[in-house]
């Protein structure tokens, strides 16, 4: 039987590391993408390779409908939901607040934030062994900016990662009784294409960071796929701080 992990924002960065890793770590992939259908293949490819099942779907994780049907997909492919990574997320050209608009923020909470809630919810439906399901593991991606609160460049994405974090909190011990263990992973600057979408240059804060240097994207994926396993099975409602000292 195939024991899936879904991953959303899978094609490029952390997901797609993520992805690899999981392989490696015995467990069959879905990767979510929500434009990128070649990318997200292609990662698709390089799970296959290493011998494991791999599906590529298409979701905006904001949308409802859309997120309803990416998990009726990979009902139809069979097997059990044992985990998903929450790590579809946006962010915004830098910015002070007084020059922020309110469509951008709907749109940042919409994916960052509704979108991490509707996977969590359709997950743990799956999941839940007082209903369908024989427990789980789910993961949120954070972010530092959570803590540090990005003065001066997005405020309104570190409120996002600050909203996440609390939901991880919570929905950890809502759902432990019924297997499901929830945790998070507050990442540092690391190398990944999302600087671009800021226009930030992030070796320019590289000095800054205690152990000198950016973050790699598998750096975070053995984090992530630590916190899915059963090595893990103790930690529940953890945010785990992988950020080089930041």
């Amino acid at each position: 039987m195939s024991n899936w992990i879904l991953i959303t924002g899978g094609s490029r960065g952390i997901g797609a590391a993520t992805a690899l890793r999981c392989a490696q770590a015995g467990w069959d992939v879905a990767i979510n993408y929500a434009r990128d259908a070649a990318a997200a293949e292609a990662v698709a490819a390089k799970v296959r390779a290493l011998g494991r099942q791999a599906l590529s779907l298409r979701a905006d994780v904001a949308d409802e409908a859309q997120v309803q049907a990416l998990f009726s997909q990979l009902d139809a492919a069979g097997g059990r939901l044992a985990g998903l990574v929450n790590n579809a997320g946006i962010v915004a050209p830098a910015a002070r607040l007084e020059a922020m608009t309110p469509a951008r923020w709907r749109r940042l909470f919409d994916v960052n934030v509704v979108g991490t809630l509707l996977c969590c919810q359709q997950a743990a439906q799956r999941m839940s062994t007082a209903r369908i399901g024989q427990g789980g593991a789910i993961v949120n991606l954070s972010s530092r900016a959570a803590e540090f609160g990005s003065a001066g460049i997005y405020v309104d994405y570190a409120a996002t990662k600050g909203a996440v974090d609390t939901l991880t909190k919570g929905l950890a011990r809502e759902l432990i009784t019924e297997g499901i263990r929830v945790n998070g992973v507050r990442p540092g600057v690391i190398e990944t294409e999302i600087h671009a979408d800021s226009g930030l240059d992030p070796q320019s804060v590289a000095a800054t960071i205690p152990i000198q240097r950016l973050g790699r994207p598998e750096e975070i994926a053995e984090a992530i796929v630590w916190l899915l396993g059963d090595g893990a099975s103790y930690t529940v409602g953890a945010i785990l701080d992988v950020a080089g000292g930041r």
